[in-house]
């Protein structure tokens, strides 16, 4: 089975900010399956429990970056049955370069959440956070859902199996 990964976070720091919105998107029998952990639900157990079961985890610079936090916060050591494909690098060998957002617009996958960044989503977590700006929060999980998903459409477009 494979599953997308994408990971919010306080910061750019592994060792100095937190994560706030672990999103994941499993490909099971019957579909897709789509869960987001958001605060104090990000722990070892319940992102071990996302994971479980699957075969190929996909992310975009996620070795780089949330797998970094994922081990670095949780101490989360993957399966070494699981194997991880870091779409970025896909990328790179086909020559597209530039962040998600950049390659996603050059290969004509769309987003409904426009405006957001990582840097905006840094900010709207510290709204939610210090504000209760419960709109906020749900832009943030918008987000991070969209990233999730679009990951399995840049698959698709890389004709990855």
């Amino acid at each position: 089975m494979d599953a997308y990964l994408d990971i919010e976070t306080t910061g750019l720091s592994p060792f100095g900010d937190a994560i706030t919105v672990v999103g994941v998107c499993r490909q099971e029998s019957n579909g897709l399956a789509f869960k987001q952990l958001v605060g104090p639900e990000v722990t070892l157990e319940n992102v071990t429990s996302l994971l479980a079961g699957v075969k190929t985890l996909y992310t975009y610079n996620g070795a780089r970056f949330d797998l970094v936090f994922l081990k670095s916060q949780l101490r989360l050591e993957l399966d070494p049955s699981l194997a991880h494909r870091d779409l970025m690098y896909t990328c790179w060998d086909r020559g597209l370069y530039g962040g998600f957002k950049a390659v996603e617009r050059y290969l004509g996958i769309r987003r409904t959440v426009q405006g957001v960044s990582g840097r905006q989503a840094v900010e709207l977590w510290w709204r939610y956070i210090r504000k209760g700006d419960n709109e906020a929060l749900q832009l943030l999980l918008q987000y991070n859902e969209e990233d999730v998903l679009n990951l399995k459409a840049l698959k698709e477009k890389l004709g990855i199996d």
